[in-house]
C-alpha cells in the first residue's frame, strides 16, 4: 500500500506558525492584515496560489515580495522544527516496518521540505516527495500522479491523508482514496464534502481505519 501524506497540519503542528508568518509578511509590506482564519483557510495550497488568493488585488511584484517575506519569517521561526501531532511518529514507523510505501505531497517549497527532513534526519525516510513549487498546486492531481508513476503503484493501492479540502480534492481528482484528519487547518464538516473514506481525530487511528476499509 502507498500512503501519501500532506505535511503541514497533518503530520506536524505548524498551522499557527504559518498563520503567524503570513501576518508578519503582510505587516512588513503594509498589506491589509487579515483575520487568522482567513490565513488558515489557504493552508495546503502552493505559496504562489495562497498569496494570490489572499491578496487578489495586489500586483505580481507584490505577490513575489509577499512570498519572499513569508519565507524569511518562516525560516526565522523554524529554528526548531514544528512538533509532530500525537501518534504520527509511531504510526509512520509501524507502516514503514510493515513494508508500505510512504510519500509526501505538500504545499511547502522543496527547499523548505528538504530543510525540515534534514533537521529530523528523515531525508531518506519517504520513498517519494513532491512540493508545490516543482509541480502543480493542490487540488490539481499532478503531485499524486507523479508519485504513482515514480513508485510504479496503481491508484487503487494508494491513499492520501490530509487536513484540508485541497488534499482530499487532489486525491479525488487523481482517482485515489483519501482520509481526512480533523485536527488541522480545515474543519471535519468541510472535509466531509470531499467524500473521504473516513475522518480521524487522532493520527494513530489511521491503521485501524485502513484495516476496516479492506
Amino acid at each position: 500500500m502507498l500512503y501519501i501524506f500532506d505535511w503541514d497540519g497533518t503530520l506536524v503542528n505548524s498551522v499557527d506558525r504559518i498563520v503567524l508568518c503570513l501576518g508578519k509578511a503582510a505587516q512588513e509590506l503594509a498589506l491589509p492584515l487579515l483575520e487568522n482564519h482567513q490565513y488558515q483557510e489557504i493552508i495546503g495550497l502552493g505559496l504562489h496560489e495562497a498569496i494570490h488568493s489572499l491578496y487578489p488585488d495586489a500586483d505580481a511584484d507584490m505577490h513575489t515580495a509577499m512570498r519572499d517575506a513569508y519565507s524569511k519569517h518562516f525560516v526565522n521561526e523554524d529554528v526548531a522544527p514544528c512538533p509532530f501531532f500525537p501518534g504520527v511518529v509511531e504510526t509512520l514507523q509501524t507502516l514503514h516496518e510493515e513494508g508500505h510505501k510512504l510519500a509526501v505531497a505538500t504545499g511547502k517549497s522543496r527547499r523548505g521540505l528538504n530543510r525540515v527532513l534534514e533537521q529530523l534526519n528523515w531525508d531518506s525516510y519517504f520513498h517519494s516527495t513532491r512540493c508545490a513549487d516543482e509541480t502543480l498546486s493542490k487540488p490539481h492531481p499532478l503531485m499524486i500522479e507523479q508519485i504513482l508513476e515514480e513508485l510504479n503503484m496503481p491508484r487503487h493501492q494508494a491513499v492520501m491523508i490530509g487536513d484540508t479540502e485541497f488534499d482530499l480534492e487532489m486525491a479525488r481528482n487523481a482517482g485515489v482514496a483519501s482520509i481526512g484528519v480533523s485536527y488541522g487547518a480545515h474543519s471535519a464538516e468541510r472535509l466531509e464534502k470531499s467524500s473521504p473514506l473516513a475522518i480521524v481525530n487522532h493520527f494513530g487511528d489511521l491503521i485501524e481505519v485502513m484495516k476496516e476499509a479492506g
